[in-house]
């Protein structure tokens, strides 16, 4: 089980040298018309609100991640109660950690839809 989880850690953890390279890849730079001196308050907003929400969104791959490994474990528990509660309190935790960020990624996109 551990040499489960440390595989699955180690797969999300190396995939995620590759998420900036394709947040910089698929981002489209503002017009750029000389140089100018003028700093925009929407750049700095969005690139709060684009870091904001990567972090929210890596925060679910791993909720997902857990979910995975105590399925798993609940599977394999074969009839130990013991760790048939520990996987099911897993489950449990994770939805409500699963539903607390995708409230604060709620009140993210509000808070920058009002500015």
């Amino acid at each position: 089980m551990k040499k489960l989880i440390s595989m699955a850690t180690g797969a999300v953890g190396s995939s995620m040298f590759y998420v900036g390279q394709a947040v910089a890849a698929l981002s489209e730079p503002d017009s750029i018309s000389g140089l100018s001196t003028e700093v925009g308050t929407s750049g700095v907003r969005r690139a709060i609100v684009k870091v904001i929400t990567t972090i929210l969104d890596f925060i679910l791959i791993v909720a997902v991640v857990y979910v995975i490994v105590a399925g798993i474990r609940l599977i394999v528990s074969g009839g130990d109660e013991g760790e048939k509660d520990k996987a099911k309190t897993t489950i449990i935790y994770v939805i409500i950690g699963i539903i607390v960020v995708l409230l604060a990624r709620v009140i993210v996109t509000f808070v920058n839809n009002l500015v």
